[in-house]
C-alpha cells in the first residue's frame, strides 16, 4: 500500500491551536501539506482569545520542516473567515483541504440553559462549519478538487444530558454533509464527517484520567487523513478513538403501507407499528430522494396485492 502523501496540497485546519485540530495539523504537515493554522484561543464557554495557540502550532510544523502560517479569526465572524480564506490564497493560490474542528462548549441542562448559550455553540459548531466550508467552495470548484472534514459527536448522532444546544449543530453537520457531497460530486470534492473521542481540552473533566489517557487527539488524526486524500470517500461519517474506527450511518426501516382515506387512522398505524419498526430490514440512503423511493415502494407493493 502506497504512503498517503499532501505534497503540493494547501490544507487549513480551524481549531487547530490544541487538541484535535492540532494533531489534524501537525499530520498534515508531516506528509507535505501546507497548513494554514486557525485557531481563536478561546477557553471552552468562548470567552477570551488570541492566536498565540495558532503561532505555536505553526512553530512545530516549521521545525519539523513543513510550511505553515497562523491565523486568529473566529470561525463565527463572515469578515474573518474571508480573512483567512484571502490570506492562504495570497500566499499559496490554492485550498485543497478544509478541515472544520474549531468547537465550545456551554454544557447545561435544558432547563438551565441560556438562549444566548444555544446561540453561542450553534454559531460555533454550525455557522463556524458553513461559513469556511461556503468562502473556499468556489475555489475548489475551480480546481476541481476539494476535500472537507466537519466535525460531529456521538451527542449529535445520539444523544448526551446537558448538551441539547451542542447535539443540535453536530448533527446539524451531518446534514450539511450530506447535501454538499452531491452537490461537490461533480467537481471533484468530496465531503465527510469525523466523529471522534478524544482527551481534549473539551473533554477534561468529562472523563476518568484512566480512560482520557487511552483517548489521545493523535490517535484520531490517521483515520481524518484517509478522509482528505485523493481517493477519499464521501458522505461517510467516520467514528474514532483509542485507535479504533468505525462507520456511522442513518438507516431506515422498510417500513409498510398501512392505508388511505377512511382506512388511515392513528389506530391503522398502530396495528402496523411492529411491522414500521421492524429492524430486520434496514436501509442506508445516500439522499433525500431515496428515500421518498422507499416510501413509495411500500405503496406499490400494497397497490399489487
Amino acid at each position: 500500500m502506497s504512503d498517503i502523501r499532501f505534497d503540493d496540497r494547501v490544507a487549513i485546519v480551524t481549531g487547530a491551536g490544541g487538541g484535535l485540530g492540532r494533531c489534524h495539523a501537525l499530520e498534515l504537515a508531516r506528509r507535505g501539506a501546507k497548513v494554514v493554522v486557525n485557531d481563536l484561543g478561546p477557553k471552552m464557554d468562548g470567552s477570551g482569545g488570541s492566536s498565540d495557540a495558532a503561532n505555536a502550532v505553526v512553530k512545530e510544523i516549521e521545525a519539523l520542516g513543513g510550511e505553515a502560517i497562523a491565523n486568529g479569526s473566529s470561525v463565527a465572524d463572515e469578515a474573518g473567515v474571508q480573512k483567512m480564506i484571502d490570506d492562504t490564497m495570497a500566499k499559496w493560490g490554492r485550498i485543497d483541504i478544509l478541515i472544520a474542528n474549531a468547537g465550545i462548549l456551554r454544557d447545561k441542562s435544558f432547563s438551565k440553559m441560556s438562549i444566548a448559550d444555544i446561540k453561542l455553540v450553534i454559531d460555533v459548531h454550525l455557522i463556524g462549519s458553513f461559513l469556511p466550508v461556503k468562502a473556499a467552495w468556489d475555489i475548489m470548484k475551480e480546481q476541481n478538487f476539494g476535500r472537507i472534514v466537519v466535525t460531529t459527536s456521538s451527542t449529535g448522532l445520539y444523544g448526551n444530558f446537558g448538551q441539547a444546544n451542542y447535539g443540535a449543530a453536530k448533527l446539524g453537520l451531518v446534514g450539511m454533509m450530506n447535501t454538499l457531497k452531491i452537490e461537490g460530486a461533480k467537481n471533484n470534492i468530496k465531503v465527510n464527517a469525523v466523529c471522534p473521542i478524544a482527551a481534549t481540552q473539551m473533554t477534561e473533566g468529562l472523563m476518568p484520567p484512566e480512560v482520557l489517557a487511552q483517548l489521545k487527539p493523535e490517535y484520531v488524526s490517521p483515520g481524518v487523513m484517509n478522509l482528505v486524500k485523493d481517493d477519499a470517500p464521501t458522505g461517510m461519517v467516520l467514528s474514532a478513538g483509542a485507535g479504533a474506527f468505525s462507520m456511522a450511518e442513518i438507516v431506515e426501516t422498510k417500513g409498510v403501507f398501512v392505508g388511505r382515506d377512511d382506512d388511515l387512522t392513528a389506530e391503522a398505524v398502530a396495528a402496523k407499528w411492529d411491522q414500521i419498526t421492524d429492524k430486520s430490514d434496514q436501509t442506508h440512503f445516500n439522499m433525500g430522494g431515496e428515500h421518498g423511493q422507499n416510501i413509495f415502494a411500500r405503496v406499490a407493493e400494497a397497490l399489487k396485492s
